[in-house]
């Protein structure tokens, strides 16, 4: 979309991947993942302002936003783990530095741990990563995929936009909202909203949850302090888990915190980065 374009195109095991990147390309790379249901977007501000100083990489996974989505897709956090592999490469990306919302969490420590992509540093933003997760919303989607997939337009439209605006403390404008719910309308859209929630599973977390303590990159943990989706809890429990991570709590910010708290955001990752 002409708001927030991704130019460039990926073939990846999964479908194509669209792809973008801001600043000098000789400058420190620094790779940004989304969660769900959202897409890149969500990094836009923290991206252009990075970009000052680094070069920056944005991707929509597969599955989500402006990249491919098809029936029997696999767009799993096993899959998606993959897919970032080899993005990697195809960047010519040996050490970047990674920074991770939600899913992507859990993304970006898959492929480090399970597949040897190396980070120089790592930064988790109310990263999917410990059990139990998942709402009783998310389970009921799951077990039931095939049956919201055939949802009226309206109704559909309407549930996605409440179950994506409640990822927000203050509440996300209005824009920005319908921005965000777009690219699950309509036809793939819809079908692939119910997949990717059909194919969350908690074991693909499980599998790595227990190795964080062999995490020897710098990380960073930050966490906004009204998420209603991934409790604050969580976040210590995660620091606890990785040698030598430190925690920023957000106040203020929901699940969001990109949307929520930019400039907070921002300005731990500069300082962090730099």
């Amino acid at each position: 979309m002409s708001d927030w374009p991704l130019t460039r195109t990926f073939r990846s095991s999964s479908g194509e991947v669209r792809w973008d990147s801001l600043g000098d390309p000789g400058r420190d790379p620094v790779v940004l993942l989304h969660g769900t249901p959202f897409s890149s977007y969500v990094w836009r501000a923290v991206a252009r302002a990075l970009a000052r100083r680094h070069h920056v990489f944005v991707w929509d996974m597969p599955g989500y936003g402006a990249s491919e989505m098809f029936s029997g897709q696999d767009v799993s956090l096993a899959a998606q783990g993959r897919v970032f592999t080899e993005l990697l490469a195809h960047w010519e990306l040996a050490e970047p530095r990674v920074v991770a919302h939600d899913f992507g969490g859990a993304v970006s420590l898959r492929a480090h741990l399970l597949h040897g992509a190396r980070y120089r540093s790592l930064t988790l933003v109310d990263p999917v990563a410990l059990a139990p997760w998942g709402s009783p919303f998310f389970e009921l989607v799951g077990r039931h995929s095939e049956v919201f997939g055939q949802l009226p337009p309206a109704l559909h439209r309407a549930l996605v936009r409440e179950y994506v605006g409640s990822a927000s403390s203050p509440g996300l404008h209005p824009a920005v909202l319908d921005r965000l719910v777009v690219p699950w309308l309509g036809d793939p859209g819809q079908a692939a909203f119910y997949r990717q929630i059909s194919q969350a599973d908690q074991r693909h977390t499980d599998e790595v949850q227990d190795r964080y303590g062999e995490i020897t990159v710098p990380t960073l943990v930050c966490w906004g302090e009204d998420d209603t989706w991934i409790p604050l809890d969580k976040g210590h429990e995660l620091v606890a888990r990785i040698p030598g991570a430190r925690l920023e709590t957000v106040p203020g910010a929901g699940h969001l915190v990109q949307e929520d708290a930019p400039a907070h955001l921002t300005a731990a990752l500069v300082d962090f980065l730099g």
